[in-house]
């Protein structure tokens, strides 16, 4: 499953949840007429009724679910979309999903540490990477050079005290 956004509120009084998307555009969740609701504790899939982008949010109704109250309790959920259901990325195209976890090494081969999160801050996605210290690299083509999602690397052009 890859995750796709998190249920934050009921949306309304017949049965609405609002979503913040973890997408690069929030329409990209209009895409799927099936989500997967949950997180660590497993995923409950359910069909998606209507939805719509709202501002930055989307918001939708899911079947079987008539009522505000039956919407608070998806509150804090996960939304996921089955990996198989995503589109074939291009060349040096990555979901944000596969990146996180990856070891981050430098041209000198030195141990930065390991992808824990992704922040978008409009001009280029950043990687944070937890190692010894926390850094902050920009994911762009002048700073990384190779991403092997098989042998679980990401090479960076990247000094060891940045």
């Amino acid at each position: 499953m890859v995750v796709m956004g998190r249920v934050s509120a009921p949306f309304g009084v017949k049965g609405w949840i609002k979503v913040q998307p973890f997408t690069a555009a929030a329409a990209n969740l209009l895409s799927y007429t099936v989500w997967w609701l949950g997180g660590g504790g497993g995923w409950l899939k359910y069909a998606v009724a209507d939805v719509q982008v709202h501002g930055r949010s989307v918001v939708a109704q899911l079947e079987g679910c008539e009522d505000r109250e039956a919407a608070a309790r998806f509150r804090g959920m996960q939304v996921a979309i089955p990996r198989d259901a995503l589109p074939t990325t291009d060349a040096n195209e990555f979901y944000w999903a596969d990146l996180i976890g990856l070891k981050v090494v430098n041209s000198a081969a030195r141990d930065l540490g390991q992808v824990v999160r992704i922040l978008e801050t409009g001009a280029n996605d950043v990687l944070v990477v937890e190692g010894e210290r926390e850094r902050l690299i920009p994911f762009i083509a002048d700073v990384i050079r190779k991403v092997d999602l098989a042998g679980g690397v990401i090479t960076v052009d990247w000094g060891a005290d940045f």
